[in-house]
């Protein structure tokens, strides 16, 4: 999960489709400038291209909890199928990091150990990062179905390829130093990219080997 700068004006279906009886919030404009603002990844699991995207609600507009927020433009995220059916559990109801408004990156360490994730909040009094990181957890971990272990797997395997890639780049970096490696580790680095926050988080831990890439990592 990384900062997203979010549009500041509303699709225009928005507030036509909130004076409807039945109104929808997942109109055409409105996933379209949801796939642009999230350079087309899933908020929580930062999978990318999303095949089975879903408008998703930071806090949840069903059961009478927040009926207001269901056609807030600021409440609706971009997330895939998985994450979204993951998250749609009462636990989360309270509120995970709304990652348009603050930088999941400055309270959440995203690594690997071992072949599996390693997620955790750098403040344990922080209840949102603590709760933000179970869900990112459990969206690569998941096993309670079938499917669910599926999907869990397709994004873990998904996140091995990238870090490997990631490393390989790292190497040739290290061992060519040239513009082309430079600028290959620049684009993985992006927060536009896939898993860019583990990325992100590795080269901050190996800055010591790596401190031109800073400035990639740090903005």
């Amino acid at each position: 999960m990384v900062k997203i700068d979010r549009s500041q004006t509303p699709p225009p279906s928005l507030e036509v489709e909130k004076r409807k009886a039945c109104g929808k919030y997942n109109c055409r404009d409105v996933v379209e400038q949801l796939d642009h603002d999230f350079h087309g990844k899933c908020y929580i699991c930062e999978v990318k291209p999303v095949q089975d995207p879903v408008v998703e609600h930071l806090m949840p507009h069903k059961n009478g909890k927040h009926p207001q927020r269901k056609f807030d433009w600021d409440n609706l995220f971009f997330s895939c199928g998985h994450c979204n059916s993951v998250k749609n559990q009462g636990r989360y109801d309270s509120g995970i990091i709304d990652c348009c408004s603050s930088d999941p990156e400055q309270r959440i360490r995203f690594g690997m150990k071992d072949d599996d994730i390693d997620v955790s909040a750098m403040d344990e009094c922080d209840e949102q990062a603590v709760l933000t990181a179970a869900l990112v957890v459990s969206v690569f971990n998941q096993r309670t179905t079938g499917i669910r272990t599926i999907a869990s797997k397709v994004r873990l395997e998904a996140l091995q390829k990238e870090m490997n890639l990631l490393l390989s780049c790292l190497d040739e970096y290290l061992g060519k130093g040239n513009g082309l490696a430079f600028r290959l580790l620049e684009a993985r680095l992006d927060r536009k990219s896939a898993f860019a926050a583990f990325k992100r988080c590795y080269v901050r831990e190996h800055l010591d080997r790596y401190p031109e890439l800073a400035r990639y990592v740090n903005d």
